[in-house]
């Protein structure tokens, strides 16, 4: 298990505590807990994500070519992947695979299959969640007669989701 993956855990459970409050708040049939609280808890399994997935390819990158740092190529490469880093934003299906195979020379999505998933669902639903996360971003709910951007019941298959990914991503990235 890598140092991102225990970080991971940690920064999911922000999540978990959010989703808790809702619940609390939620209890008595005459209380409406804020839906504020959901979508929070949404961008934070996502900022999760996007945390681990920077995490690791940092961890990865250090352990791999760390016998080159202090030399011209060494330097190259650290811009290189530096510049990349900081344009790493919302890492959907397709700029995790990218940033993966271009430095490490590998398609960690081809790796994702657990629970209910096969590497295409998976990057599919990747994909959707990212999506909401930038529907709880950038759309402010006004209008209460519209769907919510994400219900209680899809938090919990976002977790899950979000877990599992991660456990799969981290069995295949350790071992490079």
């Amino acid at each position: 298990m890598s140092e991102s993956y225990q970080t991971f855990k940690k920064a999911i459970s922000d999540a978990h505590e959010l989703v808790d409050c809702y619940d609390k708040l939620n209890q008595s049939p005459e209380s409406v807990a804020p839906e504020v609280l959901k979508r929070a808890a949404l961008i934070m399994i996502l900022t999760a994500w996007e945390t681990y997935v920077e995490d690791i390819a940092a961890e990865i990158f250090d352990k791999k070519f760390n016998m080159l740092k202090g030399c011209a190529i060494g330097q190259f490469m650290d811009k290189q992947f530096e510049k990349r880093l900081k344009m790493f934003h919302n890492p959907d299906s397709q700029k995790t695979k990218q940033i993966f195979e271009e430095f490490f020379d590998v398609d960690v999505t081809e790796s994702w299959t657990f629970t209910n998933y096969i590497p295409k669902l998976a990057r599919e639903q990747l994909n959707i969640w990212i999506a909401k996360r930038g529907d709880a971003v950038h759309r402010a709910q006004i209008d209460l007669s519209q769907p919510q951007i994400i219900t209680r019941k899809e938090l919990d298959k976002c977790i899950r989701f979000f877990k599992d990914l991660v456990q799969k991503t981290d069995e295949v990235l350790v071992l490079i």
